[in-house]
């Protein structure tokens, strides 16, 4: 698990049914790709996201595949309809098998 990792996410409180809202993702993370030499003149190991999702009340919304290029910090921005009050899901996966999550509830008036 890489140090400091922590998911931030910016989702709508409220919408209209049938409106789209955009959502902002934000992770902390180094996004080491394995290729550089630390100060000991060894490879740094690779630890990268290799993988976003966002789902709304189960249905996916989002399915992003990471390579080693992005940079560190990774941040998404996308648009999403929403049709029924419920929660984003979102879910990054690092190689080392990590698991980072965190979800925001939308109310549809």
């Amino acid at each position: 698990m890489a140090d400091n990792v922590k998911p931030r996410v910016k989702v709508p409180s409220k919408a209209s049914a049938g409106e789209v809202v955009t959502i902002k993702t934000l992770i902390s993370h180094p996004m080491e790709s394995g290729q550089r030499k630390g100060k000991d003149g060894n490879l740094i190991p690779r630890s990268i996201i290799n993988r976003f999702t966002c789902d709304l009340n189960g249905a996916n919304v989002i399915d992003i595949t990471i390579e080693p290029a992005v940079s560190t910090n990774p941040y998404f921005e996308f648009d999403a309809k929403v049709d029924a009050s419920g929660e984003f899901k979102f879910t990054w996966y690092d190689d080392d098998g990590s698991v980072y999550e965190d979800a925001k509830s939308i109310e549809v008036a």
